[in-house]
């Protein structure tokens, strides 16, 4: 997973239910180093709470990401990052050309 234009992750998430599965995964792909690079913000649901798990991030390009991980696997969630990052990589290249 591509991480280097990601400024800014948001995940709320109940630890005991199956989707919050998915940001948990996120979190533990995120590079060592990630807490130095963007800001990480985390919202642990109680076991009881009825609001649904959610994953937000940011980019460098000020391009705001709003992901369903009800929904989602983390394969989807990763795919949706890679897809964005692989197109600000482009963008870069060309502008240092």
């Amino acid at each position: 997973m591509i991480t280097k234009h990601i400024t800014e992750v948001t995940t709320k998430f109940n630890p005991f239910k199956r989707p919050g599965m998915t940001c948990r995964v996120f979190l533990a792909h995120l590079p060592a180093n990630a807490r130095q690079n963007m800001k990480i913000n985390t919202e642990v649901l109680p076991r009881n709470s009825k609001e649904k798990s959610g994953l937000k991030l940011k980019f460098k390009d000020g391009k705001e990401m709003q992901l369903d991980t009800e929904k989602l696997s983390i394969k989807d969630v990763e795919e949706e990052v890679d897809r964005h990052s692989r197109a600000l990589n482009r963008q870069t290249e060309l502008s240092a050309n």
